[in-house]
């Protein structure tokens, strides 16, 4: 057993776990966030993609011990927070402006996908919001929708004027990390 600490959306979580347990298993198992879900479990779909340290990470493929001492944000911790809490970010609200999602399964991993590339790419091409989402799967939507989602999502946070994007206290929401 080892002992491991994470930062999850702001909150440190704590567990001593088994060196096999997953990350995925530890955010849903440990930490009790739902909102990250498990596919194929061989990093293939992008269900479970989470962002560790900014970056979009399968979930699935990263020990819990290897992301010991890091920062991730998981679904939960995208969108409105405090006082906005429940509200969504321009991301989420591009999903569904423009149905980019159906069934719902796959959207967690694209909406933090898109979350790690609009941090680093404010003003991407459709090639690039391509490549982002190629490690992720969708059986319903055919991938339109979630393309055009990403488009308006990054041309609505370059046509914010306090998008804070040069700040980086800011992240790709809009919102002070």
């Amino acid at each position: 057993m080892k002992d491991v600490s994470i930062t999850i959306n702001g909150q440190q979580v704590t567990a001593r776990v088994e060196p096999r347990l997953t990350l995925l298993d530890f955010v849903r198992d440990v930490a009790g966030l739902k909102g990250t879900h498990a596919g194929c479990e061989h990093g293939v779909c992008g269900a479970c993609t989470i962002l560790v340290d900014g970056a979009a990470v399968r979930s699935c493929l990263m020990l819990a011990v290897q992301a010991d001492g890091m920062a991730m944000t998981t679904i939960e911790g995208v969108g409105g927070s405090h006082e906005r809490s429940g509200e969504l970010n321009i991301i989420q609200d591009a999903f569904c402006e423009t149905h980019g999602l159906q069934c719902g399964y796959c959207t967690p991993g694209m909406v933090l996908a898109a979350e790690a590339l609009l941090a680093k790419n404010p003003a991407p091409s459709e090639e690039d919001v391509r490549d982002a989402i190629s490690g992720n799967i969708c059986r319903c939507t055919g991938y339109v929708q979630i393309v055009e989602a990403i488009m308006l999502a990054a041309d609505r946070l370059g046509s914010r004027n306090d998008s804070g994007l040069d700040d980086p206290a800011v992240g790709a929401t809009g919102k002070t990390e």
